[in-house]
């Protein structure tokens, strides 16, 4: 079986019923004006644009004229015309991202009672998203184009962005919980709600939270301890532990604690591997959009591009291919 031809076999073996009727939600079936075009087809656009790194809404509107293995995956008829990229955008606008992540949440519900999820220790962290806009020149903490980026930590400099703030089952390597926001927002503004998002998602199976320095505040840690499971965080020089475990990690990045926690929070690594694919499979740090909402938008798609090839694995009863984006072959 060739690549092409198990993308399309395995696109027509997951039952989208559920996600179909999710995007359909926004448009009319019935009555007066003109139908629309098929929205589960767009969705499968948009999600085979991230798997096979079609740059932009335009080379995928050519492509879907060129390419006929691409057009019977989207279900375009054989003499029906590609969706234009305005249609694209009015999908991404009509659906928003509050059906996209009741999307995301289905087929995390459907990987955790498969058992590929198993949400005992789970992993919080955050990314820096560059944005398609220059600073505003009257207000150089913000963009000019996109007002609502916001200037904020780029690795080892500052840069014009936005954040996502993700939550990762540390055995699967999946999402469970996501929250994007502009740049300049701490990861602990958000950790107390991304928190409450992962409990619902692994239906409060977590046991151990891990995360770096950055999420270490006293208010967090009486959140995570009150919901009965244990902080793996290490706390930053200027925090005095108030337990009698604790995770210290110094300049040059050892850890120095009990070996039990030093063992936990090596699993840390998971959730960097998780983004690493997104940006490096799934074009996450390449949207071409512009505002938070759109972000969130562009983020959810990534989730559900990774989330399918789970799903898609679990049932075909391949759980070792959970994580393999390019190896499944879309």
């Amino acid at each position: 079986m060739g690549k092409g031809e198990f993308s399309s076999s395995i696109l027509s073996w997951l039952d989208l019923d559920d996600v179909e009727e999710i995007v359909w939600e926004p448009y009319h079936k019935d009555g007066p004006g003109r139908p629309p075009r098929n929205p589960s087809g767009i969705f499968k656009a948009l999600i085979v644009k991230r798997l096979r790194h079609i740059s932009s809404d335009r080379e995928l509107y050519r492509r879907l004229w060129n390419d006929p293995e691409l057009r019977e995956i989207c279900d375009i008829e054989d003499e029906g015309r590609p969706y234009h990229p305005s249609q694209l955008t009015r999908f991404r606008k009509r659906v928003g991202p509050e059906r996209l992540e009741r999307i995301m949440n289905g087929m995390i519900e459907e990987l955790v009672e498969g058992g590929v999820i198993k949400g005992e220790t789970v992993v919080l962290d955050a990314t820096f998203i560059k944005a398609y806009s220059k600073r505003d020149p009257h207000d150089n903490s913000q963009g000019y184009s996109d007002p609502e980026a916001r200037v904020g930590r780029s690795g080892k400099t500052y840069d014009l962005g936005y954040k996502a703030h993700f939550a990762a089952d540390s055995e699967s390597e999946l999402p469970v919980a996501f929250i994007a926001a502009p740049a300049n927002e701490n990861e602990k503004k958000h950790a107390g709600k991304l928190l409450d998002k992962t409990l619902k998602a692994t239906r409060r199976r977590v046991k151990r939270l891990v995360s770096d320095s950055q999420y270490s505040s006293s208010k967090l840690r009486e959140k995570i301890s009150g919901h009965g499971i244990e902080a793996v965080i290490p706390y930053p020089a200027n925090q005095r532990p108030n337990e009698k475990e604790f995770l210290r990690v110094d300049k040059h990045f050892r850890t120095h604690g009990t070996g039990r926690k030093r063992r936990i929070y090596r699993r840390r690594a998971s959730i960097e591997r998780m983004i690493s694919r997104m940006r490096e499979q799934l074009d996450l740090n390449r949207h071409g959009v512009g505002g938070l909402r759109n972000i969130t938008v562009h983020v959810l798609l990534c989730i559900i591009a990774m989330l399918l090839t789970a799903v898609a694995a679990l049932r075909l009863n391949r759980p070792e291919k959970v994580r393999s984006i390019t190896l499944l072959g879309w």
